[in-house]
């Protein structure tokens, strides 16, 4: 048997957001913003899948996650939650939803 021409498959992908209401400046985002970074770097690193981007509209301000993993009790949402919580923001998260082979949101 010839496997080398077989296509190797793709980890699935999952995204789920937290929507944050009231919405909130940059500037109270930016210990956020921080901690996105360092996650997504060190997913990088670990050869892992794991990046958040912040969508902000009038009402409300949403945090997109794309990950390899749909478990949303990992230490970065634990973190994640932690400062939403400092920062006295309501939020609430979605189930995770996978995406098609070949859906990549571009960030």
């Amino acid at each position: 048997m010839e496997y080398k021409n077989r296509p190797i498959p793709s980890p699935k992908k999952w995204a789920y957001g937290y929507e944050i209401s009231p919405p909130m400046t940059q500037v109270r985002l930016k210990a956020i913003e921080d901690l996105l970074e360092e996650e997504h770097a060190n997913a990088k690193l670990q050869t892992r899948t794991w990046q958040g981007r912040f969508v902000v509209e009038e009402q409300v301000t949403h945090l997109l996650v794309v990950s390899d993993s749909p478990d949303q009790a990992l230490e970065v949402n634990r973190r994640l939650e932690a400062e939403l919580n400092r920062l006295e923001a309501g939020f609430s998260i979605s189930p995770p939803m996978a995406l098609d082979d070949g859906e990549d949101p571009r960030f």
